[in-house]
């Protein structure tokens, strides 16, 4: 494994998937029941997997069969609860329960056929993802007050950590926010980048720091793989493992995000794999998202191959450069150094290591930049196994700096970009476009906060399947609300943030 060469710390980052070629799921469509067909896992996990975890390794194989086999389950009761779907989550030691919270009565006994536990909430998951919001729209005067935040399904509840947890706890009362849906937590948390740390193969950034390559990935036919944002910016040149001039960073986003994609030369061919502590490869499958409490793994240049669980989605962390937003908390260790590193749960992406606390020796808490994001932000196509599966499509609505997709039933909405807001510091026009599936009726409103809530400044909501808002407004904080006030499917919002 690659060190930093004399001079500055880098941040390390993973070359591409991970493939624990696990069971693969079948569904008998007459009962519904899933059964797990047996693979072999790829070399080191359920070592890893042991020794993080703590468990056998008959109990190590079982979870891995379990999580496989209940993730369909999983999926479709989400699809099937829509707005009423409160999240779901593993237990046990093999993760052999899976429990499934819903805002009525009424839906248990259906979660319960589909082999889960059901559990009644409070909230559902949009309406935690909404407080989630609030408390991103509105930081705190003092950068030290809140670490991170997240939401916790199990308890249905928003979770604030702080190193000052009364000054929290006060500045969650002054946005106004429910008091019953916010729990503070005192906590030393103190996530920072990870530099210096690599999954996969290393590679170096302007020849004074080293990241980790993430993900192989294609953007038409350009050659490119994934990294953390934080490893570098648009323009900083690359070399590879072997110091043979390799890319060039084209995007970079941080803080906000974590996330950066950078193109090859034709020297370099991506591939769908990954590096394993054992020295062999492990393939990449797809990237289909694992719930809280499966196992995932990540491996990186400084501290190689460790494993641990999904503990919380949907976290905001507070970097000394300023907050990012939805990333995914596990208790993977990890150290400076393993930055960009990939995380994979079986054969299957997850993210890219951002950052975290603590390190290998005592255990610590780890994040990572979900992997679909980054594919649809830069119309990124991953390299797997299977071939390569298109970007998001940008239907109608093309040729706007900034594109989101995502998929409703009739009577839902969905917050844009992604379940956030962006800001604008100049008086400038706005301008959005959506497209729906012909027949639909989805809606479009722009939205602005007010410094109390959450105000419609222009809407475009003609019974067309396309939509489009022209606004000038002046600088503040701005989002996009898409209704499907009848009809479902996918949308596509291109849109404009001045």
């Amino acid at each position: 494994m690659f060190r930093r060469p004399v001079v500055t710390a880098g941040c390390v980052f993973a070359f591409t998937a991970l493939s624990l070629i696990g069971p693969a799921a079948t569904a008998d469509r007459a009962s519904g029941a899933f059964t797990a067909v047996p693979a072999k896992p790829p070399p080191g996990m359920l070592e890893a997997l042991q020794r993080d975890l703590g468990l056998p390794r008959s109990q190590a194989m079982q979870r891995l069969l379990n999580e496989t086999r209940l993730a369909p389950a999983a999926a479709l009761l989400r699809q099937r609860l829509g707005a009423r779907f409160g999240g779901s989550w593993f237990s046990g030691p093999t993760s052999a329960i899976l429990t499934v919270a819903t805002t009525s009565a009424a839906d248990l006994p259906e979660i319960t056929a589909a082999g889960a536990r059901g559990q009644v909430v409070g909230k559902s998951l949009v309406q935690l993802k909404r407080v989630l919001a609030e408390i991103d729209a509105v930081p705190p005067t003092s950068p030290d007050v809140i670490a991170v935040h997240y939401i916790e399904v199990r308890t249905n509840k928003v979770v604030v950590l702080s190193p000052k947890p009364s000054d929290a706890a006060a500045h969650i009362k002054s946005i106004g926010i429910e008091p019953d849906v916010v729990v503070v937590r005192p906590s030393n948390e103190r996530p920072r980048p990870l530099y210096d740390l690599v999954g996969g193969d290393a590679y170096y950034i302007n020849g004074t720091s080293r990241c980790s390559v993430g993900f192989s990935v294609l953007r038409g036919t350009q050659s490119a793989f994934v990294s953390a944002g934080h490893c570098g910016r648009a323009g900083a040149p690359t070399k590879g493992y072997n110091q043979a001039d390799q890319g060039t960073f084209q995007a970079s986003v941080f803080p906000g995000n974590d996330y950066s994609w950078i193109a090859v030369n034709a020297n370099w061919t991506p591939r769908p794999l990954v590096r394993s502590t054992t020295g062999a490869t492990v393939s990449v499958a797809g990237a289909r998202e694992v719930i809280e409490g499966a196992s995932v793994c990540r491996i990186g240049s400084t501290s190689g191959w460790h494993c641990g669980t999904v503990q919380q989605r949907d976290a905001t962390v507070q970097y000394p450069q300023g907050n990012v937003y939805h990333l995914t908390r596990t208790n993977a260790c990890a150290e400076p150094g393993d930055s960009g590193g990939p995380f994979v749960s079986v054969d299957q992406a997850q993210g890219v290591t951002s950052g975290g606390s603590g390190d290998c020796s005592a255990g610590g808490t780890t994040y990572f930049q979900p992997i679909l994001p980054i594919l649809s932000f830069y119309g990124l196509s991953l390299v797997t196994t299977a071939g390569n599966p298109p970007p998001p499509d940008t239907g109608t609505c093309t040729g706007y700096p900034r594109t989101a997709t995502g998929s409703l039933n009739a009577g839902q909405s969905a917050y844009q970009p992604g379940n956030l807001y962006y800001r604008s510091t100049v008086q400038k026009t706005h301008t959005g476009c959506l497209s729906s599936p012909a027949g639909t009726d989805f809606d479009l409103y722009l939205e602005k906060w007010s410094g109390r809530a959450w105000l419609v400044v222009a809407s475009s909501t003609s019974p067309a399947n396309r939509e489009t808002i022209s606004y000038t407004g002046t600088p503040g904080y701005y989002r996009y609300r898409v209704v499907a006030y009848a009809g479902s499917g996918a949308y596509t919002l291109g849109f404009s943030t001045p």
